[in-house]
């Protein structure tokens, strides 16, 4: 890997312009591609899972699933008592307006209700439930044209279809927010970091381009793993972390080489010992990421395999601008700033020196306790992150329902009013019956005497529908439910079903297949679903994260040091995610609402990628240690020295990965506000607690058993130790 990735930066330096070309032509290839073949989005049948999912496949089989619906509330714009006369008139012009749009399945009769305040029209629309919100608009017009003609009315739409499309909107408005946040500090840290603006951009030009490239490799990929709609944002948050990280991490270990070397090297060996110590350690640490994001296939979701197809795509790419368009860009300033420098000379200027890479008084400082207390520094530093562990004991997951959205979306404020004026319209349970044909009676009898049992049954309204299909092969039930979807009421109703009424009803007919669908089932079975798959993608995920570690460093207690580090981080970073975001004390001050609950994809998602991010600095710190235990230098010393020379660069890459985590807490949606503080939070844990004090502690008390069974490090330390000032980075010729 070392040899691969020196030849590749030496070509690059050989060869900047072409390099240089060629990446950009890579990225506006991928982006061509993209739009060339479009995105392949996942359809409604790819997101069913467990029982729920088992009977809308029966029910869609049978032509019998529920159909998107919107619906239309038409009351009094004064607010008092509503005019029926006008309101009737107004629902018969929109019913007859609505039924002549190629986008409307049926219009249903129109519905007052129980104050006699409000009348509500359904729509059903016609095709896959997915692509509903893109038939919306055509709806609205039409609601916009009666409106108009009757303006003593109000007429609001809302819908499963409004509220989707009116999330799409905002996540877009928030995505832009986030951007306009996080640029403008990553660029100002770059320039603390770097102390020029040319050098800044760097970094910041090379993530934006990975990211552009990404996004067209994702479209082109979801024709194989289809995109569920979260890719271009998973592909923003990681692309502009790992981008800016990896090209840090390259740019500065160049600088600290040019520094050592007091001009001595020309940029084209400066480049390749970049590459063969920072350049490894990004690739190492890419493939980790890409290694331990991809067991989130193993969850059999599609948001999951969307989130890691994403993950991945825009790892590898910002990989590969590290490995060939960054070495060109390195060599065309190293160049510059030698001429600079020469005519600086000539004029008799003194010149300016490079900055290095010192760890400073800051980091001396940190490190201080775990160097003269190691012991006293891990049992406390190990305390407290147990102690942000804590709170994980009672986490409770739970599907982030249509009842959390922000109630900044218009739909959103249509559909609490839906609720209020139409109690009985909450929640609706689809039973699916499929069972022979000769059993069509059979079947429809206990449909009957499950909707009889639900009409002595408090947790029901009594109101009931049961249809057949055409082959008289399946049937259906619904139920409506006078509770929010997110109410304990409505997990009792659709456990009512499952437990009581239909062991005792359809579950006596012989062969018969049956199931509840419906948005609470979905709410219930997800979590159920990603719960069954947790101990495979988490034994998958501690595997190769062993696995990768003792690639790297040929250790195996590294190797074990590593996943136990990661799991306390991990654990830590999701104990406080709980504390802050189950309870209510923190919601004035993050701007949200509490649910009392973490989103169901949350926990996995967040378990994998926090893995995979912990890897980046820990590839990179234990690289500079183990370098220089090669070199010779005795394991405490080569301990402190490899932190000490990477504090710089850690703590520039902790800040950017945390502003721009942080900048997604800003957002309205709650999963996107979980996702980005705990990110963020992780970020923070992992640099300036677990690498500064836990790590060097652990290592430092394990001495050279350390590096068990690594014979070349073992070897190393047996000979005579080198100054550190003195010792060569790495052999480039």
């Amino acid at each position: 890997m070392n040899s691969l990735t020196v030849r590749v930066a030496r070509w690059s330096a050989r060869h900047p312009w072409r390099a240089i070309v060629g990446w950009l032509v890579f990225v506006v290839l991928c982006l061509g591609a993209g739009s060339a073949v479009g995105i392949n989005s996942a359809k409604t049948a790819d997101y069913r899972v467990g029982e729920a999912g088992r009977a809308e496949t029966l029910a869609a089989e049978a032509h019998l699933e529920r159909r998107s619906a919107e619906q239309v509330l038409i009351s009094s714009r004064s607010g008092g008592a509503l005019d029926q006369g006008a309101a009737r008139a107004a629902a018969e012009d929109l019913t007859d307006r609505m039924r002549r749009l190629p986008e409307v399945a049926g219009v249903a009769d129109p519905l007052l209700s129980g104050d006699r305040r409000t009348l509500m029209v359904e729509v059903a629309l016609e095709g896959e439930e997915r692509d509903a919100k893109d038939k919306v608009d055509a709806l609205l017009v039409q609601t916009a044209a009666v409106q108009k003609s009757h303006p003593g009315l109000l007429l609001e739409e809302t819908g499963s279809p409004s509220v989707s499309k009116g999330v799409d909107q905002q996540r877009s408005d928030d995505l832009a927010l986030s951007e306009a946040i996080t640029l403008p500090v990553t660029l100002l840290t770059l320039l603390v970091v770097f102390g020029s603006v040319t050098m800044a951009g760097v970094p910041l030009l090379l993530a934006l381009s990975s990211i552009a490239a990404a996004v067209g490799l994702s479209m082109v990929v979801s024709h194989v793993s289809p995109d569920a709609g979260v890719g271009t944002n998973v592909i923003l948050m990681i692309g502009l972390a790992v981008g800016v990280d990896y090209t840090l991490f390259h740019l500065k270990r160049e600088r600290e080489e040019r520094a050592r070397s007091g001009g001595r090297l020309s940029s084209e060996a400066l480049v390749e010992l970049a590459a063969a110590t920072s350049g490894r350690a990004v690739v190492v640490s890419g493939l980790a990421v890409v290694a331990s994001t991809a067991t989130l296939y193993l969850a059999s979701d599609v948001i999951f395999s969307s989130l890691a197809t994403g993950t991945i795509v825009v790892v590898l790419v910002a990989v590969a601008s590290s490995l060939t368009a960054l070495p060109a860009l390195l060599v065309k300033l190293g160049r510059r700033a030698e001429r600079r420098a020469s005519r600086r000379a000539e004029l008799g200027k003194p010149v300016r020196r490079v900055r290095g890479q010192g760890g400073g008084r800051m980091w001396d400082a940190l490190l201080r306790p775990a160097a003269r207390h190691p012991l006293a520094t891990l049992c406390v530093s190990v305390m407290a992150l147990l102690a942000l562990v804590l709170p994980l004991a009672g986490l409770k997951i739970t599907e982030m329902s249509r009842d959390t959205h922000s109630r900044e979306i218009p739909a959103m404020q249509v559909y609490d009013r839906l609720n209020e004026a139409f109690p009985e319209q909450r929640v609706t349970h689809q039973v699916v019956v499929r069972a022979g044909a000769s059993r069509s009676a059979e079947v429809t009898a206990a449909l009957r005497e499950v909707a009889r049992r639900a009409e002595a049954d408090p947790l029901f309204t009594g109101a009931s529908r049961i249809r057949t299909s055409a082959d008289d092969r399946t049937g259906t039930l619904e139920l409506k439910v006078p509770h929010l979807g997110n109410s304990e009421e409505a997990y009792d109703s659709l456990d009512r079903l499952r437990d009581d009424f239909l062991p005792a009803t359809v579950g006596r007919i012989s062969g018969a297949e049956y199931g509840v669908s419906g948005d609470v089932a979905r709410y219930a079975d997800y979590p159920a679903h990603q719960n069954g798959k947790l101990p495979l993608v988490l034994g998958a995920l501690l595997l190769v994260t062993f696995a990768m570690t003792v690639y790297a460093f040929r250790s195996v207690v590294l190797g074990l040091l590593g996943v136990a580090l990661n799991l306390l981080s991990t654990a830590a970073a999701l104990g406080l995610l709980v504390l802050v975001f189950q309870g209510t004390w923190a919601e004035g001050l993050l701007g949200f609402e509490s649910t009392g609950s973490i989103g169901s994809r949350v926990p996995l998602f967040l378990f994998v990628i926090l893995f995979g991010l912990s890897m980046d600095y820990q590839v990179f710190v234990v690289s500079r240690i183990r370098e220089a235990a090669l070199a010779g230098v005795p394991t405490r010393q080569a301990v402190l020295e490899g932190i000490r020379s990477s504090a710089s660069v850690v703590t520039s890459a902790a800040v950017v990965m945390t502003t721009v985590f942080a900048s997604f807490v800003f957002l309205h949606i709650i999963e996107m506000k979980q996702i980005g503080f705990v990110l963020a939070a992780a970020v923070l844990i992992d640099a300036f607690v677990v690498r500064v004090m836990v790590l060097p502690a652990a290592m430092l008390l394990l001495g050279e058993s350390t590096w068990w069974p690594s014979r070349a490090v073992r070897r190393a330390l047996a000979g005579p130790a080198k100054s550190p000032s003195s010792r060569p980075a790495v052999d480039v010729r």
